[in-house]
């Protein structure tokens, strides 16, 4: 983990996992409700995960509107 965030620069971390990761936060807060944090937990890394593959055009999109083209 470490190692994965020490090697983006932040910017391009906020632009790319941001609106994932706060996305799968709200729906592993508001909708599971497993009564299991392993489930729970689980799920939450599923859902940013699903979540970051769906956005991927939009980020894709925006990376190059501000001219960072080295994105994937």
């Amino acid at each position: 983990m470490y190692t994965l965030l020490s090697s983006v620069d932040f910017k391009k971390l906020a632009v790319t996992q941001i609106p994932s990761f706060g996305g799968a936060f709200l729906v592993a807060e508001f909708i599971y409700k497993f009564g299991s944090f392993a489930l729970e937990c689980l799920a939450f890394v599923v859902t940013w995960f699903v979540l970051d593959w769906a956005f991927q055009p939009v980020v894709r999109v925006v990376l190059q509107s501000t001219g960072n083209s080295d994105s994937q």
